[in-house]
């Protein structure tokens, strides 16, 4: 893909994410009321597109319930602001082994598998503009984790997502993500126009270098569109990283929850920032409507 700075950008805000984030900072919303109002806030300030997860309501922790995407979709579709919705189709891959010398049996309370059917039972319910699809398995963070996405089971997933007539977003955590994404299009399982997310910098993928980022960037064809971020401390930086290398942006409290050194950040003042780079570099901020035109969304 030839090096070229994207002049119309769109933003998306991951809003909550399923990371061990509440303890860390109370900005982080968790109850579908508050995502919801994280979505708003974020679109107010200018991203077009909102990530969502769900979480439970009581404890905070990482949720796949019908009922609480069903609360997150209706109050973000009946909010007075448009945003396009993205749903994650993330969870139910999440396989933890016993230890290392006693893998089996697996950790039965952080173990989370599910079938491709229900691992997309919120989108069929949903039928949100967009949704994720981790195109890869992975050692993820530390100890005894990995994100388990086998080949088969993306295949289903996206045969689905498709045939629901909701977009994937593919999120490429490594460069052999890269390679079997574009083999499920190949087979025509993801419809044109196809849509990447690039995500840098999670242990233990793609590092968040530029010389790898380059790397994941020249992998994407030209036809599609990309979009990349970072967490932690680069994540800031990664607006204009993206913005150079052609593509979009995402920013939020999934991803990083300062604003500045030692300042807890809101979504909407991360997204705040992501405009004043975005602007700043000379490119232009487009909204809901234009990214439903430019991916061909559906509008529910």
């Amino acid at each position: 893909m030839p090096l070229s700075m994207n002049r119309e950008v769109f933003i998306t805000c991951a809003v909550t994410g399923a990371g061990d984030t509440v303890s860390k900072s109370s900005h982080v919303p968790v109850t579908p009321k508050q995502i919801a109002e994280a979505a708003i806030e974020a679109a107010k300030a200018g991203a077009a597109i909102a990530h969502c997860h769900v979480r439970d309501p009581e404890t905070g922790a990482p949720a796949r319930r019908l009922d609480l995407y069903r609360e997150v979709t209706d109050r973000i579709r009946s909010a007075d602001v448009d945003v396009v919705l993205n749903l994650t189709a993330g969870m139910g891959g999440d396989l933890v082994f016993g230890n290392v010398e006693s893998p089996f049996p697996v950790d039965a309370q952080g173990t989370d598998m599910a079938g491709a059917t229900e691992r997309v039972a919120h989108v069929a319910e949903c039928l949100p503009e967009i949704c994720t699809l981790d195109c890869g398995t992975m050692n993820f963070s530390l100890g005894d984790y990995v994100m388990t996405n086998t080949p088969s089971m993306l295949r289903e997933m996206a045969r689905q997502m498709t045939a629901l007539g909701v977009r994937p977003e593919i999120e490429a955590f490594d460069t052999g993500h890269l390679w079997f994404a574009k083999q499920l299009v190949e087979e025509g399982l993801i419809e044109d126009p196809v849509l990447i997310q690039l995500c840098m910098g999670i242990p233990w993928g793609a590092p968040d270098d530029l010389n790898t980022f380059m790397a994941m960037v020249n992998n994407v064809p030209s036809s599609w569109t990309f979009s990349a971020f970072s967490i932690g401390r680069n994540a800031m930086a990664y607006p204009a990283a993206a913005i150079l290398a052609g593509g979009n942006v995402r920013v939020g409290l999934e991803d990083n929850l300062y604003v500045g050194k030692g300042q807890l950040a809101t979504n909407g003042q991360l997204v705040e920032k992501a405009v004043s780079v975005v602007e700043g570099m000379g490119a232009r901020i487009i909204g809901p409507e234009e990214v439903r035109e430019k991916l061909k969304l559906t509008k529910r």
